[in-house]
């Protein structure tokens, strides 16, 4: 124990502190971001014990990542906090390319009528409002000024050390017990540092700067404007203008090459030192408004003023991916596992579907229910989503979204994230089970995001339903689809299925459009809807009888026709422990 002459002399005070001051806390996340938030909130839903600290004493009043994909207001849907989001966002209904002042392109962002939500855009401030209040609601705050500044694991658990400033005194010390450590804290994390892993990438020489203004033209609203200017021999852009609606009449994050006169470091700024150039950077001038005035006179296709500047700042591009995602007991989510050029809106977009991945896993292992190879699975999966990720916002960076020669729709899906998948990954079910079933028919398959739909019908509601109805709030759910014929051999299933996983999984009977009455009879005890429009067995492939294992993330874990009791247990093997 320390002295009071320790404390005198400033030193922080230790204390030791687990999830209730008594027990060993459960998950530690460190950074309070979007990743981080998302995946404290995951484990608080699932009533998982968490504390989430940042060194940061609050949110910082940024509109830093700005889009919101498709798929992340889908993850959102399914823990129950897409509404707010839907009220604070604007919509982004396209890009117009301009090229040396001409109009080259007008891409609209139209998605498949299944698709149940449209690109957004969000302040990354208000993105975090948004999570922390929902985390909030099941009785976590975020510990703000607190640091993490070291940690250590064993076979059972991490030991970690952190520091908390306070108003008045020295810092106060902590050191907390937990069994798992998520590291969401950004491009310089701590977590990433102390389990010695690679970040290999490179860095973009040129410098940015950000500004948040509003921009009097004559442009429609709610398009995202790139402009370019082309010049050298070979004809490649060397001035951009990139424009990014915000809410709020007229008000656009604007981005733009450094101006020559900012771009002198200050002598007392040596950069970052882990050599990650990345993201804001607080030891350049800020940009004034004078200067982002200028490049709009430069490179606005049409009359332009920018005014009522908010923030500005400089900033840095790199590109990097950690080696691996996590070791031993500790995992990376987020910039602290990739980094990559703002191109697409990847970015914030991709850690917060990491942190959903992790965090429902995470919960199982706590619990104790989870197969020994179940957190492994998290790096399997998201790694190689990552390295996509870097992979195209670079090409995208040089060469435009035109460096992927897809069709427009193709491009369209990816850029929303809905065609990330994991077929073929450690959990999910190739297709043929134990029990000797296949299903060849089209549609999802084990790996792949299970598609939205409508027209699902219940007694005791007047409107039709959507399948995302019936997944929200809810884990892993096995949806049983056949006629009143089947029900008896479902009912089986429903029970195999609830021992084999602990009581995690539920069941939902869906009856084919021609499969008899909605009552109920001969599956006692299960949720029974009818596929009323046959839009279920038509966007999902579906022939009676056919089982669908979803996954708590809303990925399809295995497939059976027909369903049988040999088959259901090996897909949920791969998941649960015996």
């Amino acid at each position: 124990m320390r002295s009071d002459d320790d404390t005198l002399r400033g030193g922080p005070r230790p204390r030791t502190v687990g999830a209730d001051g008594r027990g060993v806390l459960d998950v530690l996340v460190v950074g309070a971001g979007p990743v981080g938030l998302t995946a404290a909130a995951e484990l608080r839903r699932r009533g998982t014990g968490v504390r989430i600290v940042d060194r940061l004493p609050a949110r910082l009043p940024y509109a830093k990542a700005i889009g919101i994909q498709p798929r992340t207001l889908e993850v959102w849907d399914r823990m129950g906090c897409v509404r707010a989001a839907l009220e604070a966002a604007v919509p982004l209904r396209g890009q117009l390319l301009y090229v040396d002042g001409v109009e080259r392109s007008r891409f609209d962002l139209v998605l498949p009528p299944e698709v149940p939500y449209r690109f957004a855009a969000l302040p990354q401030y208000e993105t975090e409002r948004i999570l922390e209040e929902f985390l909030t609601g099941f009785g976590t705050r975020v510990e703000r000024g607190t640091e993490l500044v070291s940690f250590g694991q064993d076979a059972d658990g991490v030991t970690a050390r952190l520091v908390s400033a306070r108003d008045t005194g020295p810092p106060v010390e902590e050191e907390v017990r937990c069994r798992y450590l998520v590291g969401c804290d950004g491009a310089h994390s701590v977590v990433r540092k102390q389990l010695a892993l690679g970040f290999e990438g490179g860095a973009f020489p040129e410098e940015y700067m950000l500004g948040d203004v509003v921009v009097d033209w004559d442009l429609p609203p709610w398009y995202a404007v790139r402009s370019t200017r082309r010049g050298g021999a070979d004809g490649a852009d060397d001035d951009v203008l990139v424009c990014i609606p915000l809410p709020g009449q007229g008000r656009y994050r604007v981005s733009m090459r450094l101006s020559p006169e900012l771009s002198t470091p200050r002598p007392e700024d040596p950069g970052p030192a882990d050599g990650v150039a990345h993201g804001l950077d607080g030891g350049a001038r800020p940009p004034a408004l004078a200067d982002l005035q200028q490049v709009l006179d430069r490179l606005s296709p049409r009359p332009a003023t920018a005014s009522a500047l908010r923030w500005s700042s400089v900033f840095r591009i790199s590109h990097r991916l950690v080696e691996r995602y996590g070791e031993g007991r500790a995992f990376l989510a987020g910039d602290a596992a990739h980094i990559h050029p703002p191109t697409g809106a990847q970015g914030m977009n991709t850690g917060i579907q990491d942190a959903y991945n992790l965090a429902w896993k995470l919960s199982l292992a706590v619990e104790g229910t989870a197969h020994p190879g179940l957190l492994a699975s998290y790096d399997a999966e998201r790694r190689p989503v990552g390295e996509e990720v870097v992979g195209r916002t670079v090409r995208h960076a040089s060469g435009g979204v035109q460096a992927d020669p897809e069709d427009p729709r193709t491009l369209l899906m990816r850029e929303a994230q809905l065609l990330v998948g994991y077929r073929g990954g450690p959990i999910t079910d190739g297709g043929t089970s134990d029990g000797g079933t296949r299903d060849d028919a089209p549609g999802p398959r084990p790996g792949d995001r299970v598609p939205d739909c409508t027209g699902l019908t219940t007694v005791l509601a007047a409107q039709p339903l959507r399948l995302f109805d019936l997944l929200r709030g809810r884990d892993h759910l096995l949806l049983l689809y056949g006629d009143d014929r089947t029900a008896d051999d479902f009912a089986r299933l429903a029970a195999r299925a609830a021992e084999l996983s602990h009581g995690a999984v539920r069941t939902c009977v869906l009856l084919a459009a021609d499969g008899g009455a909605t009552n109920g009879v001969g599956a006692p005890g299960l949720p029974v809807y009818r596929d009323a429009r046959g839009e279920f067995a038509r966007i999902l492939s579906v022939r009676a009888p056919t089982a669908l294992l979803v996954r708590p993330d809303g990925y399809l874990g295995a497939r059976l026709h027909p369903p049988t009791a040999e088959g259901l247990a090996a897909g949920l093997a791969r998941v649960f422990r015996a």
